[in-house]
Order: structure tokens, then C-alpha cells, then sequence
């Protein structure tokens, strides 16, 4: 017998008491319900039998009644079973066009080029499977043959980058759980250590390299800038103070870095860090090697940059500076060292004066006492505490 409604309409067919249930040509059911929000979802699978899918409309009604129901949880399972068989390749591309920065900004240029390169190279043997047929075991070998290659530092890149990608995906509902369980992955590295140049070496480099870049490695060593940070110095952020007609100090100003990506060129933007954006007096000794840069290599206006490329105007290429760089080195009998080894020196000797770890965290730029940290070294002078140790234990 079939029952109408209060308005005289019959029910729509293959409607339960609370959603609905529909069979599909494969003879299976698809049930799907309406939500507190108004919005229409569907189950995330289907149903050998009609009872079944009724069963579990119940059960997604009794979670509404009890007031446990949440759209968020309800538009990740539909996604999830909507995404069932997305690719990793597309997905992948998809999360860094749409990734944001613990800061709520777009992925900066340098790192989107990176992650796509990582996806090109190292990922490509995901980008054909389906995202949720990416297993544990099948994430373990894959690092296993990357690390057999030797590059224990893209092989940590690309599996942080994995591990990223599949926690949204599992975020999403795709997957229940992030395959990437290889302890320790994200921090392998090569085990090569920055050692800095000794004072005499520092020297012999000053000596040594082409004169115009003297004051670049006075500013790396002594005031520890990174490269891009080194290369958008302008006029306007180099402060000198003078005090009866001689300088009496020598402050740079960093607010700024400078990267270059492949395909775009130089891009002008924020240091690495918020922490990166600070200012670094340099130590005496040094004012009068910028004064003369200054007046000797550096144009009249404030947006002048202090390196510029061989036209005047253009940001200098690391591979041009290393041209200059790898025979000063070489004179100093350092073939190993590698540029970002003099902020490693400035770092150290800024330490050696008793500064707090504090102090040294805010020169170099960090966000982390940690991070500070990895950039001391003992250079040397056990022995010399060792005899300290010695005085204080002397009886007075």
C-alpha cells in the first residue's frame, strides 16, 4: 500500500526516513543524506544491500541527533571517496600551487621551483600511482634506492616533501594514514662539516681576492649575511657614524634577500626568516675596509646596491662571485671551504666574546637558539680553556 504525504505527494522513490537510497546499474546502493549546513553527502562508499545503506543513514542521523556530527568531518569523507583514484603526480602539483607558509603566505618562488624539480626528479616514480596505493613499505624502498644514490641531502628534500604532500592528503580524507613512517628521513645529510677559515686564512683571503670584494668578505665574516642577504645590500642600508671626523662605527642594516630561480631570474624579497630582518654593527677594525668600498665601488644613490654585477645595476650571480672567490680560497689553502663558511667564522668569534646565546641568535639572524647554535665552533681553543680550568682551580 503506498502512503502519501500530509500535502497529498507520494514520497520520492527510494526514499528512507532520513536521506536517501538509490540503486545503481552495478546493482549496488549508494545512500546519501542532508546535512545540518543544507548540503547534500553522499556515503563514502556503496552498499551490497538496501538495509545496508539504510543502516548506515541511521547511523549518520543519530550523529546529528547527538550532536556529534561535523560538516568538516563529513566533506573529508566525501572528498576522500571522491579522490579514491587521484594520481600522485596531479595531486602533487595541485598542493604546491595552493600551499601556504606557516604565515598564511603563497610558497616563495625559489621553494615552489624547488618542490616541482624534487616532483620531476626524485618523485617520479609516484606520479602515475594513485595516491591511496602509496604504502608504507613501498615509501621504504623508494628512499632506500634514493639514498643509494649518495644524495643523502635530496633524498632528506624529497621525503620531506612526500611526507608533507600525503599528510595533506590524509588531512583530506584520501588516505586514512601518511605512509611516510622512515625514521629520521627528513634529517639525513651528506655528514660534511662547515669548518671556517682560521684568522690567518680569513687574511689570506682578504689579501687575495679581487679588490672590489674585499668588503663582501668582511660583511660575511663579521656581521655573518648570507649570500642573498650580501648581495642586496644597498647604500641606504650601510649606517656610518663618525664622532670628531672619524668613524666611529659601521652598522648594516638587513631587511631584505635576494634569490635566483631558474626561469625567473633574480627575485628581490624577505630574508629567510622574520628573525633575519635585523641590524649588525661591525667590529671596529673592519669600518674603515666599508668606508672605502663605499666611496670607491658603491654609486651616490641610497638604492645603489654594494655588489652589483659587472653593469652597475644588476645583482651579482654566485657563479660570477665564485670565480673571484675559488682562487682566494685556494690561496689560503681552503679548496674545501664554501663561501657560507665565513658567517660560520663570524658566528664563532662573536661567541668567543661571551655573548649569550640570545645575543647570538638575534645577530645571525635565527629563529631558534638552536639554529644559532649549529654555528659555533671551538676553533681551537681547548687548551687555552683547559689552562683556565687550571687557574681556577688554584688555591688563593
Amino acid at each position: 500500500m503506498t502512503t502519501s504525504t500530509s500535502k497529498g505527494r507520494k514520497p520520492q522513490k527510494g526514499r528512507a526516513a532520513f536521506g536517501w537510497v538509490r540503486e545503481l546499474p552495478s546493482k549496488r546502493f549508494q545512500a546519501s543524506y542532508t546535512g545540518l549546513d543544507g548540503k547534500r553527502y553522499l556515503a563514502p562508499h556503496t552498499f551490497d544491500t538496501k538495509t545496508d545503506a539504510r543502516g548506515w543513514l541511521a547511523i549518520q542521523q543519530a550523529s546529528i541527533h547527538q550532536g556529534q556530527w561535523s560538516a568538516t568531518d563529513a566533506a573529508r569523507t566525501e572528498a576522500g571517496q571522491k579522490a579514491k583514484g587521484v594520481t600522485f603526480g596531479p595531486y602533487a602539483e595541485r598542493w604546491i600551487a595552493t600551499r601556504i607558509n606557516r604565515h598564511g603566505e603563497p610558497l616563495r618562488p625559489r621553494t615552489r621551483v624547488e618542490n616541482e624539480r624534487l616532483l620531476r626528479s626524485s618523485l617520479a616514480a609516484f606520479a602515475d600511482q594513485r595516491v591511496t596505493s602509496l604504502t608504507p613499505a613501498a615509501v621504504r624502498d623508494w628512499y632506500s634506492d634514493q639514498m643509494a644514490t649518495g644524495k643523502k641531502t635530496q633524498a632528506a628534500r624529497a621525503y620531506g616533501l612526500l611526507n608533507s604532500i600525503l599528510a595533506t592528503a590524509a588531512q583530506d580524507g584520501i588516505i586514512k594514514v601518511n605512509p611516510c613512517m622512515v625514521r629520521g628521513a627528513q634529517n639525513a645529510t651528506t655528514g660534511r662539516k662547515v669548518t671556517p677559515p682560521t684568522p690567518t686564512q680569513l687574511q689570506t683571503i682578504f689579501d687575495s681576492i679581487t679588490p672590489r670584494y674585499v668588503a663582501a668578505v668582511a660583511i660575511a665574516a663579521w656581521a655573518s649575511c648570507r649570500f642573498g642577504e650580501l648581495t642586496e645590500l644597498r647604500r641606504k642600508d650601510i649606517l656610518v657614524t663618525t664622532l670628531e671626523g672619524s668613524v666611529k662605527s659601521v652598522t648594516i642594516g638587513v631587511s631584505r634577500a635576494v634569490t635566483h630561480t631558474t626561469g625567473l631570474g633574480f627575485i628581490v624579497g624577505k630574508t629567510k626568516s622574520e628573525a633575519g630582518v635585523r641590524v649588525v654593527t661591525l667590529p671596529p677594525h673592519m669600518n674603515d675596509v666599508i668606508v672605502q668600498h663605499l666611496r670607491e665601488n658603491v654609486g651616490p644613490e641610497p638604492d645603489s646596491l654594494l655588489f652589483p654585477a659587472a653593469d652597475g645595476i644588476s645583482h651579482l650571480a654566485q657563479s660570477t662571485f665564485v670565480k673571484h672567490w675559488y682562487p682566494a680560497r685556494r690561496a689560503a689553502g681552503r679548496e674545501d671551504m664554501p663561501f657560507h663558511a665565513l658567517r660560520h667564522y663570524g658566528a664563532t668569534r662573536f661567541a668567543q666574546t661571551g655573548a649569550t646565546l640570545k645575543e647570538i641568535q638575534e645577530r645571525l639572524g635565527h629563529s631558534t637558539v638552536e639554529a644559532a647554535m649549529r654555528y659555533q665552533h671551538t676553533a681551537g681553543r681547548d687548551e687555552e680553556l683547559a689552562a683556565r680550568m687550571s687557574e681556577l682551580a688554584a688555591p688563593k
